[in-house]
């Protein structure tokens, strides 16, 4: 017998789990994701990704500011559902939600736990320098990413794999864990493990001011934390063009040979010099403008070495 769920994400890792639940036969009673926020040049309301694949499925679609009041209380009960599945939502489920729930809410998280507890665990592992990670169907309790784990699969981590192309790799094997898990709690067949007491370490979310390269570390910390912001949010640094700061987002790099006095220029293929070591930039993006490799860059702005990088 198919499930009766809700629905809780709002990212594009999000959608197509959501898609898989209701091409697999369950009922999706609601969909709760973030409310529409004002994007682009209009600064036009802009749904979220799971609110627009929901409307293509014509499913009902809640956006709260919250869940803590009683009036959200009552209308999460009225849906009348067996369980939640919950992908990046956004939003702290509170006990009486989680209390609604005969056969409890599921979140499927992107990394091994306990590590990596939090709202950026893909950026997180890259950052830190981490050779494997992996998606992971947990069942929700009060505490953040603390509940026990039903399912989960390991993916390697290659030395020069961004985030973007993590967030790829992990999307369809999750999608189709929280599948199986489901099909494993509607045979009531769906069995739990307790997250290690160690090990835990927490990915808060990314905030602006940590974005900006720091040249002065070494190359391996630079090229981990360029990889780890690729495409979204961007690591940033400033050139000089005709002796103004230019900003730009550098999106993919490569451990460079040289060395010098960090944030130099130290050849004509943009190798820079880092506090210990040097990275060379495959592919970076001035404001403004799109994406594209060095070379492009290059012929229009050129940068001979020697010139510095801030």
């Amino acid at each position: 017998m198919a499930l009766r769920l809700t629905f809780m994400g709002t990212p594009e890792f999000a959608v197509p789990t959501l898609s898989e639940i209701v091409t697999r036969g369950h009922e999706v009673a609601a969909v709760y994701t973030r409310e529409p926020k004002p994007a682009g040049r209009g600064m036009a309301l802009q749904p979220s990704p799971v609110e627009r694949e929901a409307r293509r499925l014509n499913l009902p679609v809640l956006t709260p500011k919250t869940l803590k009041t009683s009036d959200a209380e009552a209308a999460f009960r009225a849906h009348g559902a067996d369980a939640a599945v919950v992908v990046a939502y956004g939003l702290i489920l509170p006990k009486a939600i989680l209390d609604a729930l005969p056969r409890g809410a599921f979140n499927l998280h992107a990394s091994l736990l306990p590590r990596w507890r939090g709202a950026a665990p893909i950026n997180r592992a890259i950052m830190a320098g981490d050779r494997e990670t992996g998606v992971m169907v947990m069942q929700m309790e009060e505490g953040l990413d603390t509940g026990p784990v039903a399912l989960g699969e390991c993916v390697p981590i290659a030395p020069d794999m961004t985030a973007g192309e993590l967030h790829d790799a992990l999307v369809p094997i999750g999608a189709g864990l929280m599948a199986h898990a489901l099909n494993a709690l509607e045979r009531g067949a769906l069995t739990f493990t307790p997250q290690a007491a160690e090990g835990v370490t927490y990915a808060a979310k990314i905030d602006k001011n940590e974005t900006r390269i720091d040249w002065r570390k070494p190359w391996q910390e630079v090229h981990n934390h360029i990889r780890g912001l690729s495409p979204f949010p961007g690591a940033w640094c400033e050139i000089a063009v005709e002796g103004k700061p230019v900003r730009v987002k550098i999106l993919r790099t490569a451990r460079g040979d040289g060395s010098g006095p960090p944030g130099t220029i130290l050849d004509d293929q943009l190798t820079v010099a880092c506090g210990e070591g040097a990275v060379r930039i495959l592919e970076l993006q001035r404001a403004g403008a799109r994406a594209m490799t060095t070379d492009d860059f290059l012929r229009g702005t050129p940068l001979a070495p020697g010139a510095r990088l801030a």
